[in-house]
């Protein structure tokens, strides 16, 4: 096996996984409209009580509405709906809209044709849910030059003159909004309550990446006894979710392509606020298809004339890696490598250590080439000059070939035989390919995933290395780097293998057409500095070869 016939195997191997994901989606297609999945209730009356006003209508595409206050930071511009104090919309003013990137990218909206809300509300007695309605002093809050925090604070009255107040504090580059509520008991009775918590959203999802592969979207929950869980969407409505249904610690989160949501019970910062009574986690499915994953928890009983508080951080934004490790433990966790983690995660470790010095990605890319090819350099160079030593055998298996005819057996002995007196190994040439393919994954998922190198420029006409290449020229100059390094392979005894290498190079390029310029831009640096490795050993050799015969 020479490392043509590997770039063939890896060339039907992308086919037969892209078609087989258009069967399996066929087979399979995603459920438009799922029916409502059955909720268990927890053995306190508390819990219970919790499952049963969650669960309300309404709940589906059609969210009430009541007036809009809006809310500008740095990073976010925000509406809070009265009804029910809920964050209705965020828009990301560092990200720009997929369509559009002058425009802002909006994660959450309650209108449309994708519905993504987040709700709080308690529960008890007359105490206010997410449908009931509160009042705010301003209609428009902004956070002002030299301001480093901004609280909204919404409230409402119960009929037993139970005071509520849900305040969003925004802080200055932070993507984590503070919510707290303030319940003062202005009763003669005592106040036992509940809050929850959850993240309303669509089961629409996108699936951005080639033959198939996208990143993950749907809810997940952490704990430190169950660790990270993901479930999809499908799993929900059938009811084979799975993951932990209660813990003093964690998060629960809405994942999707390079961006997430995610209530934060244990963060970095600060004690659990599960403690001393456990968070109790739901995922269920709602009409329209939509889907929700929540958590309640208890309060103290608050007496006569008494005010308690509760505060939880909600995270809003995008899936950068330094913001995700400094919200919570394991939150990172939501930024989806794929199966490849254990090479995609590290890389971009590098990878993002080399941008904090260039300042540019796309520069960064071309330096983790570098080192990269730097590492496995002696690897490399074995196998090149097991390369350049058959190149000069090819005349000798020429010859071999003519003098055994069609008796393939005997020409493969008499062949397997020169490769032995000559002290050369086959199959050494496809070392630098196997070693290639792991990194070539691994750089694929990463671009994927990273939201960091999302709409990220390098230079001249490269403006976003996550989309494919504008004018092709990458891939164009991939395909003619893959057909100088061929030129430096010993050649196939076969012609018509030979003949369809030649063309090899053309039919491989037309896959990087629609792959991530930065990857292809790692491709054709790593393929360059191959040809200059491979150009060198050859010549050496041949020199070496040369001198064993003149001596």
């Amino acid at each position: 096996m020479d490392t043509k016939r590997l770039i063939v195997f890896i060339a039907l191997s992308f086919g037969i996984l892209y078609f087989w994901q258009q069967y399996m989606e066929k087979q399979y297609p995603q459920i438009k409209k799922p029916a409502v999945a059955s909720s268990v209730a927890s053995a306190s009356g508390v819990a219970a009580s919790a499952v049963a006003n969650t669960t309300a209508a309404p709940e589906a595409g059609r969210l009430a509405k009541g007036q809009r206050i809006s809310v500008t930071t740095d990073l976010l511009q925000a509406v809070i709906d009265t009804n029910g104090a809920d964050l209705r919309e965020v828009k990301l003013l560092k990200h720009g809209d997929t369509k559009d990137p002058k425009k802002p990218f909006t994660l959450l909206q309650d209108e449309g044709e994708h519905i993504y809300v987040a709700q709080t509300g308690l529960l008890g007695d007359g105490l206010p849910t997410h449908k009931d309605q509160f009042t705010s002093a301003q209609t428009s809050y902004q956070l002002a030059n030299g301001q480093n925090e901004l609280a909204v604070r919404l409230e409402t009255v119960t009929t037993a003159g139970v005071k509520v107040a849900k305040i969003y504090t925004f802080k200055r580059d932070q993507y984590v909004v503070d919510v707290k509520y303030e319940i003062v008991n202005g009763s003669t009775a005592p106040v036992t309550a509940s809050a929850y918590y959850r993240l309303i959203r669509d089961g629409k999802v996108e699936n951005p990446g080639m033959f198939g592969t996208h990143t993950f979207t749907g809810p997940a929950v952490y704990t430190d006894e169950g660790k990270f869980q993901k479930v999809d969407f499908t799993k929900i409505t059938k009811g084979e979710a799975k993951y932990v249904p209660s813990a003093k610690d964690g998060w629960i989160a809405m994942v999707q392509h390079y961006f997430a949501s995610g209530w934060i019970f244990s963060p970095i910062e600060g004690a659990s606020v599960c403690t001393p009574n456990a968070c109790r986690y739901e995922m269920k499915a709602l009409p329209d298809n939509m889907f929700a994953v929540s958590a309640t928890i208890d309060l103290p009983v608050i007496a006569a004339g008494q005010k308690a508080e509760k505060s939880v951080g909600l995270y809003v934004g995008p899936q950068e890696t330094k913001r995700l490790k400094a919200v919570a433990k394991d939150f990172d966790l939501v930024k989806d490598y794929g199966m490849f983690k254990i090479f995609s995660q590290p890389l971009f470790a590098v990878l993002q250590f080399i941008h904090s010095f260039v300042g540019n990605w796309g520069w960064s890319i071309i330096l983790v080439t570098l080192l990269l090819k730097a590492a496995f350099f002696p690897l490399a160079s074995a196998s090149y000059r097991s390369m350049a030593k058959m190149r000069q055998l090819a005349p000798r298996m020429e010859a071999l070939k003519q003098r055994h005819g069609e008796d393939r057996v005997k020409f493969q002995q008499a062949v397997m035989e020169m490769y032995k007196t000559e002290k050369v190994n086959p199959l050494g040439g496809c070392l630098p390919m196997l070693v290639q393919i792991p990194v070539f994954i691994a750089f694929y998922w990463m671009l994927l995933a990273a939201v960091e190198l999302r709409q990220a420029p390098w230079q001249f006409w490269i403006h976003d290395l996550s989309l494919p290449d504008p004018f092709y020229i990458l891939p164009l100059l991939m395909a003619v780097s893959m057909y100088v390094q061929s030129t430096l392979s010993p050649p196939p005894p076969d012609p018509m293998q030979a003949k369809m290498m030649k063309w090899m190079p053309l039919a491989f390029s037309v896959f990087f057409f629609f792959f991530p310029a930065g990857l292809v831009l790692y491709w054709v640096v790593n393929n360059v500095l191959s040809i200059a490795q491979q150009y060198v050993i050859t010549k050496k050799v041949e020199k070496e070869i040369q001198q064993a015969k003149n001596s």
